[in-house]
């Protein structure tokens, strides 16, 4: 989970989308972190179900 105390607006994109994935009820979703050189990444997989 991203921090969210954080003012970084790239931060706050994310909190947002993820946010507003969750509150589509035709959207069955999952997001991965993976860490990696960079120290941070991941993904999200979204699926329509309705």
């Amino acid at each position: 989970m991203v921090d969210g105390a954080s003012e970084d607006p790239k931060v706050q994109g994310v909190r947002r989308f993820t946010e507003l994935v969750a509150a589509e009820p035709r959207l069955s979703a999952t997001a991965l972190q993976t860490v990696g050189s960079m120290g941070y990444d991941g993904l999200m997989l979204a699926l329509v179900t309705g």
